[in-house]
């Protein structure tokens, strides 16, 4: 695909690499040459606003990105307008914090402005220290405000506690740390967010490019009309994509969009 209407960027380990706070130039010389082909640029990423890095939110405001789709596609906004979201059911909530509880296990609710957490315990203070460092601690905080998907502080091992939660009652798990994963709706994902988005901006799906690294974009890289997984991606988002191109330590976006023709 050379000539998509829309294009969406993970941020973590496609634009960015957290763990060194690395933005790297090619990734604005990127945006610019989208926008000079009238290409609508878009951020879709596990994280809500709130929790992106200082680097990438310059990056969106000096370079115009268009849409965000964040909190793994659970809330969108195009031009600073909010334009779709999925709150979660308290009755939902409450499910999973009857068992979470039960077991002694931390979570957090993810909010798009805000991440409130059950304890802050040292496990809690590790998973989060690259998301978000100030967060609140508040076990009600569902009560008070919209909470698009938890997040759960627990190993490969006590992962399996969980399954109640995944087999019975409609939730799914979706690691990003060795002591976390995200819980959301088994019919939550970044591809349901960018199908609804791309429809209400009338944009076909055929005409949608998306680059990924991860297991929650899995279901982006296939969905859309040309997945593109970093080099440095794990092995299912290289199968689920169309093309792989080089890693985001060496300028893979840039690079793999010059490859395609795309700029």
């Amino acid at each position: 695909m050379n000539n998509p209407e829309i294009i969406f960027f993970d941020i973590d380990d496609t634009l960015y690499r957290k763990y060194t706070d690395t933005l790297r130039p090619s990734v604005a010389q990127t945006m610019r040459a989208l926008k000079a082909k009238g290409i609508l640029t878009a951020i879709a990423t596990g994280r809500p606003e709130a929790a992106m890095p200082a680097k990438v939110k310059a990056l969106i405001q000096e370079c115009g990105i268009d849409m965000l789709v964040t909190i793994n596609g659970q809330y969108i906004s195009f031009r600073g307008e909010p334009l779709q979201s999925y709150p979660l059911d308290i009755a939902d909530i409450e499910t999973a914090i009857n068992l979470l509880e039960q077991h002694k296990i931390d979570y957090a609710f993810v909010n798009n402005q805000e991440i409130a957490v059950s304890s802050h315990s040292p496990r809690v203070v590790e998973g989060l220290s690259h998301i978000l460092p100030n967060f609140l601690t508040d076990k009600e905080y569902f009560r008070k405000q919209p909470v698009y998907q938890m997040l759960v502080f627990v190993d490969k091992e006590e992962e399996k506690i969980l399954q109640p939660l995944t087999q019975q009652h409609g939730f799914k798990t979706v690691r990003w740390h060795e002591y976390a994963v995200d819980l959301l709706r088994k019919e939550g994902s970044k591809a349901r967010g960018i199908a609804h988005a791309v429809e209400k901006l009338g944009i076909d799906m055929s005409k949608v490019m998306a680059f990924g690294d991860s297991f929650n974009d899995l279901e982006m890289l296939s969905t859309v009309g040309f997945g593109v997984a970093m080099g440095n991606g794990e092995e299912a988002a290289k199968a689920a994509a169309q093309f792989v191109c080089p890693s985001v330590d060496e300028d893979g976006v840039l690079r793999g969009l010059q490859e395609l023709g795309v700029i």
